[in-house]
């Protein structure tokens, strides 16, 4: 069975809305990081890096919440499931869902992060508000780009009329901004969008499976 190790609300939450959507079986363990939990030497042991999200998946070992989504959908994906999740290599779908999730993952959480931490980008207080200051200037601008994006689409999700994993990580990093001065619900675009995915029982099932309440992004 699949063993997900997760602390809730992190980069976990991508990866917990695929297994669900797809129907997999699979383990969720808690790696409580408030009490270090992931520093602890057995954790280590399983994963150097120390990092949150964690799969195993028989003698695999992932991490990286964008690897382990794309592990996913190219392994477990059915017949039914691969037209959207799946698409076929060199096709156009293919590329632009690499495309998002390489986006989301190398451009947008990362910007996020240095919202997060800025203290890692600065060697005073001072510093690390400015560091976070511009990081929200960023996140403002990539979440226009994607509302952009959203308008010119065909449909509801961001390759057009089939949900992809790439919608279930844009959610995941939406969430994040809920206490950002203009969060990513506000954008005309992606208020409708962020609605329309919450309302997906794999969302809601797994918010409720790590203890996230309102507001949910």
């Amino acid at each position: 069975m699949i063993q997900l190790y997760y602390s809730p609300g992190t980069a976990c939450l991508a990866p917990h809305f695929l297994l669900e959507e797809l129907g997999l079986a699979y383990e969720l363990i808690l790696v409580d990081t408030a009490k270090q939990q992931h520093q602890e030497a057995a954790y280590l042991q399983l994963n150097p890096k120390g990092k949150i999200p964690f799969m195993v998946d028989g003698n695999l070992h992932l991490s990286e919440s964008a690897a382990i989504c794309l592990y996913l959908i190219e392994k477990y994906a059915d017949a039914q499931q691969a037209a959207h999740f799946n698409p076929a290599p060199g096709t156009a779908e293919r590329a632009q869902l690499y495309q998002w999730m390489l986006y989301l993952s190398n451009t947008l959480q990362a910007e996020l992060l240095s919202y997060f931490y800025p203290e890692r980008l600065s060697d005073d207080a001072a510093g690390a508000a400015q560091v976070k200051a511009h990081a929200e200037q960023r996140v403002a601008s990539m979440l226009s780009y994607i509302d952009t994006q959203l308008s010119n689409t065909a449909g509801n999700y961001l390759l057009g009329h089939e949900l992809s994993c790439a919608d279930l990580f844009l959610f995941m990093l939406c969430r994040w901004t809920r206490g950002m001065n203009k969060p990513a619900r506000e954008y005309p675009h992606l208020k409708p969008y962020l609605q329309n995915m919450f309302e997906r029982r794999s969302i809601q099932d797994s918010l409720a499976q790590e203890g996230i309440s309102a507001p949910y992004y």
